[in-house]
């Protein structure tokens, strides 16, 4: 069993003890549940914000704890100040030291598009991200089958929500388009061993119809690399540990993004 498999085996207990403690109703009363949410397209092509979608993420399966002292709100409303397009906040609490409590906090503290970074295999969770203040959700293409893609997205779209799918590979792509999906991320990380090539992007990148956004994820620490993805016609870019794994990673992204303007 690979830690993919493990952190889904896990997923399925903690979504079902979630169920029993909060029920659907309460979801729906919450304050952020009736806002309107930002469009992610919209957001990833304005031409104030640089298409980098910024990641506060603690810790990974793979490199352990990468942060643990930045708090969510001071990083995230960096990133945004920055000119982050969206953020990403991971919520998975037992691999990834996130927990509900970071999204809220991220939601309170910007006006920009808000990714919930979690493994989502149930309706419930979709009721969650919207309860807690996001405006897109991520469906992994390996731990999905193309119908409960389609069910799910069918669903974020009914609560508002962008739906953003991550694939890995070719085969995952194609099995899992589908209409209500509003970007295409293509993970550069092995979910099974966590090893990372950026070639993936690349050789993916015309697979993915024209009608979706194209994110590149993953093994991205350097401008130049975006200067490509670009020219190859990606339009977001989800950066995470290149810049969480810095004492201060607001400072981290605004360096960047200097950088990458001056490109």
């Amino acid at each position: 069993m690979n830690i993919l498999d493990q952190i889904v085996m896990r997923k399925r207990v903690e979504v079902a003890h979630a169920k029993q403690q909060v029920a659907v109703n309460e979801l729906e009363k919450a304050t952020n549940f009736e806002r309107s949410t930002y469009s992610f397209p919209q957001f990833l092509q304005a031409s104030d914000r640089t298409g980098i979608i910024a990641e506060f993420k603690r810790k990974s399966p793979s490199k352990g704890l990468i942060n643990g002292s930045s708090t969510v709100g001071e990083v995230t409303s960096a990133y945004a100040a920055a000119g982050a397009s969206a953020l990403s906040v991971l919520t998975d609490e037992d691999f990834f030291g996130g927990h509900p409590q970071d999204l809220l906090q991220a939601r309170a503290a910007n006006q920009i598009p808000l990714l919930r970074k979690d493994f989502m295999i149930d309706e419930y969770q979709l009721l969650e991200a919207k309860a807690w203040g996001a405006d897109i959700i991520l469906l992994i293409a390996a731990i999905l089958s193309p119908e409960e893609i389609r069910s799910l997205s069918a669903v974020a779209k009914s609560l508002g929500l962008n739906v953003l799918l991550e694939v890995h590979n070719r085969e995952e792509l194609l099995r899992s388009i589908c209409p209500d999906l509003d970007a295409i991320g293509v993970n550069n990380r092995n979910l099974a061993d966590f090893s990372v090539n950026i070639q993936t992007s690349f050789d993916l990148v015309e697979e993915i119809p024209k009608e979706f956004m194209k994110i590149s994820e993953s093994a991205i620490s350097d401008v130049a690399t975006i200067k490509d993805l670009k020219q190859v016609g990606f339009n977001g870019f989800l950066i995470g540990e290149n810049f969480m794994k810095t004492t201060d990673p607001g400072a981290a992204m605004r360096d960047f993004v200097s950088d990458l303007i001056s490109v």
